[in-house]
């Protein structure tokens, strides 16, 4: 895979959801470049061409969305997304948090730092799927992200 050319970004450490996601993604073609990354930290790498990706990515050629959880292993979601806005190169990312948290303070806290939208991951096979199938029409097909900077 050319890591250049990635659209989204999954970022889930539940291997069950993110094959779930991914399956429904290229089901209805929408994730003909997808990314999954299973913890903040390797996504913060992934996002900014550090680390294992530094020959690879960098922050100027990021994803048309990401799919972020709040809770990963070594660095949670809501810190993931602080850094995303923190940065001039990553700020208009859209990010939406896919998550099982309906903690009022979870939601509160990612759309005070930017979150572009907050959903949470449906228990259920079918609404699951089906939440994955309106996210990406959405974000992929109809969402108009701003041009990037070259």
């Amino acid at each position: 895979m050319n890591y250049n050319e990635v659209d989204l970004l999954l970022a889930e450490d539940n291997a069950n959801d993110a094959e779930l996601a991914i399956r429904e993604l290229k089901k209805h073609n929408l994730a003909n470049h997808l990314f999954h990354v299973k913890d903040g930290e390797e996504a913060l790498h992934f996002i900014f061409g550090t680390g294992p990706f530094e020959a690879v990515r960098s922050a100027e050629r990021a994803p048309k969305v990401i799919l972020l959880d709040i809770q990963m292993p070594k660095v949670n979601g809501i810190e993931v997304l602080q850094r995303i806005r923190a940065d001039e190169r990553t700020r208009s990312i859209p990010v939406v948090m896919l998550t099982s948290s309906r903690q009022d303070p979870d939601i509160k806290r990612c759309y005070s730092l930017g979150a572009n939208s907050y959903i949470v991951k449906p228990v259920n096979f079918e609404g699951f799927a089906e939440s994955i199938k309106n996210l990406g029409f959405y974000w992929l097909l109809i969402n108009e992200p701003p041009i990037p900077r070259k």
